[in-house]
């Protein structure tokens, strides 16, 4: 029986600056995330698609480490694979070098583009204008790579999009000891399954992971003085939290899950305020 096409638009993208590799996906298959991106912080991004080799992910990630660029690697994998014609692969390489390739075999529209540090393709979409939007946004837009890389797929589907339509999104950014407690590569690692709007959906789902796990520099937090406090305690009061303001306001962003983003009350970080705000 035939494995199902994953009919998708990705863009593998690096921001050498902060060191950060990823990916984002969106398509009219089920947990698209579960197949097509690959990342590893200083090694670089993969995505597989159309039908898909899986195994081009971890394998193509082996031929990074061994110094390979990024065509190398496209050139040592599609050569290996006798169903080339009709696989879609995208990757992006330590040092930022991208390569694209898009079988013989692949259903229209279907197709790719590099550019500096990205990789952008699609298969089974609308028009051209869909990759060629993956692209120019990347190129156009600032900020973080996550968030970046969430707008490549918003006007890629403004553009035309899948033309099957949607179903899953997801999103992966590396970075060295950048995630979870400085113990994980994995800085962001989302994926809406199934649902009716999964771009919409990402964007969510990563506010609220930024809102927990995201991080504002120091000289952007606000000073508490006496009328930031007298608001601090009366929302807290609101939620059920009295008492001193800091022992209120340290079971709450305990309850929220801020913790990382507190340290006293004599300042505060500005995502933990407008948390607390949004809440009362």
């Amino acid at each position: 029986m035939a494995r199902p096409l994953i009919a998708t638009y990705s863009i593998v993208a690096c921001d050498l600056e902060a060191q950060q590799w990823g990916v984002s996906v969106q398509s009219k298959f089920l947990s698209v995330g579960s197949v097509v991106p690959w990342a590893e912080p200083h090694v670089g991004a993969i995505a597989t698609q159309a039908y898909a080799n899986a195994r081009y992910g971890p394998n193509g990630l082996q031929l990074l480490r061994e110094g390979m660029s990024a065509q190398e690697v496209v050139d040592r994998l599609t050569g290996e694979d006798e169903g080339r014609d009709h696989r879609q692969l995208g990757v992006v390489d330590g040092q930022g070098n991208a390569a694209t390739y898009t079988g013989s075999e692949c259903l229209d529209w279907a197709g790719g583009r590099t550019g500096k540090n990205y990789a952008a393709q699609g298969n089974i979409l609308v028009n051209k204008e869909t990759v060629d939007a993956l692209a120019e946004t990347f190129e156009s837009t600032t900020g973080t790579l996550a968030i970046r890389l969430i707008d490549c797929l918003a006007a890629a589907q403004e553009a035309g999009g899948d033309s099957r339509g949607q179903q899953s999104s997801a999103l992966i950014v590396v970075q060295r000891d950048g995630g979870y407690a400085g113990m994980s590569d994995v800085l962001v690692e989302l994926r809406v399954e199934d649902h009716e709007r999964p771009i919409e959906e990402l964007r969510r789902v990563y506010t609220l992971h930024d809102e927990i796990f995201g991080v504002t520099p120091r000289d952007e937090w606000l000073p508490v003085d006496d009328e930031l406090g007298a608001e601090l305690r009366e929302r807290l009061a609101k939620l059920g939290y009295d008492g001193e303001l800091e022992d209120s306001f340290t079971r709450w962003t305990g309850k929220e899950n801020l913790e990382d983003r507190v340290d006293g009350t004599e300042q505060i970080d500005p995502v933990v305020l407008e948390a607390l705000r949004s809440r009362t």
